[in-house]
């Protein structure tokens, strides 16, 4: 204890800098925004404000769970843009999904996502999620998300960090309340 105190006196803080989200660019997620674009206003006003996320992983390296198991922490603290992790799908706007889709996880897939109320928005998250990575072509993997569910957003990284993730989220509720990035980055500050 005595050394850590010693290493801090003399190096500083080894903390790291909270994360920036002021450098949303939303250029960098591929997206599909036919199914969101036909919504409701009334329901994307309603969605724009908060959004419950219920994340199913389909057989990652459970390095995109890391990921977001840090976002709840008071660190990164998602909550605070109004995203809140869900157990039930019935209580879901989105599905996060991670990893490639497993033969044996496929059949609970399609029931979290059927399980979900309209409309369902999909992430992917993780290129094995996005693009099926190293893993597309082994015996027990069927392949990528958007090949058995319409995806909606892509993040991807092995893993994305969690700003990248954050910034997925925030792109997702900011084309769902159809506003430009700059009057959303600062009504993200006030």
């Amino acid at each position: 204890m005595l050394d850590i105190l010693k290493m801090w006196i003399t190096k500083g803080d080894f903390t790291e800098t909270p994360p920036n989200i002021r450098d949303l660019d939303i250029n960098n997620w591929q997206k599909d925004l036919s199914r969101i674009n036909n919504l409701d206003k009334k329901i994307k006003n309603a969605l724009s404000r908060s959004l419950a996320v219920r994340h199913l992983d389909l057989g990652s390296c459970n390095a995109e769970e890391a990921e977001l198991i840090a976002l709840s922490n008071p660190f990164y603290d998602i909550s605070r843009f109004g995203i809140e992790f869900t157990a039930s799908p019935r209580h879901a706007d989105v599905l996060a999904v991670t990893g490639p889709v497993t033969r044996h996880l496929k059949i609970a897939m399609e029931r979290t996502y059927n399980a979900m109320p309209n409309p369902k928005i999909v992430i992917a998250i993780g290129d094995g999620a996005c693009n099926g990575s190293i893993y597309e072509k082994t015996y027990a993997c069927l392949g990528r998300v958007d090949q058995f569910l319409p995806v909606d957003f892509y993040i991807p990284g092995d893993p994305p960090t969690p700003e990248e993730i954050i910034k997925g989220f925030l792109v997702c509720k900011m084309f769902l309340a159809n506003k430009e990035e700059k009057k959303w980055i600062r009504k993200m500050d006030s």
